[in-house]
C-alpha cells in the first residue's frame, strides 16, 4: 500500500512540474511572452526555475563598441603619403638652430593634442615662479570627468608642487596637471587664460586651450605651433629634467608609488633627448613631440595623430635613421589641410 501511495504522490508531483518545464522550454527557445497561467503556476510551485531562465537571457553578450575615429581619420589625413612612410598623419621636423624644415606633412592641420597640452601647463607653472615645495592636496575637482580616466593619486593625497610637475611631465599624470592649474593664483580659469595668452605671445595662432591636462579634445594646435612651444620649453631646465626623467618614486601617505616615463625612447642609448612629451586621447590619436640631438644636429620633432600605440615611436626612429644616413636633404612638403580639419567636429 505504501508503495502504491508513493507512486501516486510521485505521479502527482511530476504532473505539477510539467507546466513549469513547458515554461522553461518556452523561455529557452526565446519565446516573446510566456502563457500567463503557466507563469502563475510556476511561481507557486517552482518559481526558481523561471528566475534561472531569466538570468540566462540577461547574460547574452552585447556587441563590442567600435573604437572612436580620431579627428585626423575623419578628415582623411591618414590617406596622405610621404617619403618615409610615416604612420602619423601629421609630422614636422625642424633644425632648431637654423630653423630649416627637414620634413613636413600636414603641418598646418589643427587637431586635438591630448597630453602635449602639459608642456604648456609646465611652462606656465615654471615661469610663474611659484614655490615648488608648497604642499598641494588632490581634491575631487581634480578627478577626470571628461574621459573618466583613473589615477593612483587618490583624493586627499598630498604632494609638493615639484612632485606634481614631475609626474605631469614624465608620466602624464592628469590629476597632477589639473591640481597645478587649480592652485595657480586666481584659480583654474586664470591658469587657462595664462595658457592662451602665452600661446599668442609665442605666435601660436592655431592653438587654443580649455584645460591643463589635454583630456578635452577642444585643446587643439598645429605641428607648426607645437614646434614653437617645444623650442621655448626646451630652454627651461625644469621642463627638460622632468620630461626626460626615466622614473621616480613619491610617498603618498603610507604608500610609495613608482612612476615611469611614458616615452621609452628616453632610456634608449641611441637617443639624446633634451625634452619630450607624449599624448593620447581617441580624438587625437597617439602624439609625440621631442627636442633631440641627431647626427650632431638639434632637431625638433612633432608627430600627431598616429594610428598605433607604438607607431609614434616608430616614426621617430624612421626620422632618426633618415637624418643619420641621408643628411640634411629636405623631404618634399605635402599639402596642408588646416581648413578641412577645423571643420571636423568629432
Amino acid at each position: 500500500m505504501n508503495r502504491i501511495l508513493r507512486t501516486v504522490v510521485l505521479g502527482t508531483f511530476v504532473a505539477a512540474l510539467a507546466p513549469v518545464g513547458a515554461a522553461a522550454a518556452q523561455v529557452k527557445r526565446g519565446a516573446s511572452k510566456p502563457v500567463t497561467g503557466i507563469v502563475k503556476h510556476a511561481r507557486s510551485a517552482k518559481s526558481f526555475v523561471v528566475a534561472k531562465q531569466r538570468r540566462s537571457v540577461i547574460r547574452l553578450a552585447a556587441p563590442a563598441a567600435l573604437p572612436r575615429a580620431s579627428f585626423g581619420q575623419l578628415a582623411g589625413l591618414h590617406g596622405m603619403s610621404d617619403q618615409l612612410d610615416l604612420k602619423s598623419s601629421v609630422a614636422l621636423v625642424i633644425d632648431q638652430d637654423t630653423r630649416e624644415v627637414l620634413l613636413r606633412k600636414n603641418d598646418s592641420a589643427v587637431l586635438p593634442i591630448a597630453s602635449i597640452t602639459k608642456l604648456m601647463t609646465g611652462l606656465i607653472v615654471s615661469e610663474a615662479k611659484l614655490p615648488m615645495d608648497e604642499v598641494i592636496s588632490i581634491t575631487q575637482d581634480d578627478v577626470d570627468t571628461e574621459k573618466h580616466s583613473g589615477s593612483r593619486l587618490r583624493v586627499g593625497a598630498t604632494l609638493s608642487r615639484q612632485e606634481l610637475m614631475h609626474l605631469a611631465l614624465m608620466s602624464s599624470e592628469n590629476r597632477a596637471a589639473h591640481a597645478l592649474g587649480r592652485t595657480y593664483p586666481g584659480g583654474l580659469s586664470a591658469f587657462v587664460e595664462a595658457m592662451n595668452t602665452k600661446a599668442k605671445l609665442l605666435g601660436m595662432k592655431d592653438t587654443h586651450y580649455v584645460e591643463p591636462t589635454g583630456l578635452s579634445s577642444r585643446n587643439q594646435s598645429s605641428a607648426q605651433d607645437l614646434a614653437n612651444l617645444v623650442n621655448i620649453a626646451s630652454s627651461d631646465p625644469m621642463l627638460r629634467e622632468f620630461s626626460t626623467s626615466h622614473g621616480t618614486e613619491v610617498a603618498v601617505g603610507n604608500r610609495t608609488l613608482q612612476y615611469r616615463n611614458t616615452n621609452r625612447l628616453v632610456a634608449s642609448p641611441a637617443w639624446e633627448i633634451g625634452l619630450q612629451k607624449t599624448g593620447y586621447i581617441s580624438e587625437a590619436g597617439q602624439c609625440l613631440v621631442m627636442q633631440a640631438k641627431v647626427a650632431g644636429r638639434k632637431l625638433i620633432m612633432v608627430f600627431l595623430d598616429s594610428a598605433g600605440k607604438l607607431s609614434r615611436i616608430g616614426d621617430a626612429e624612421r626620422v632618426r635613421r633618415w637624418v643619420e644616413t641621408s643628411g640634411p636633404t629636405a623631404v618634399v612638403p605635402t599639402p596642408s589641410t588646416t581648413t578641412l580639419v577645423r571643420q571636423v567636429s568629432g
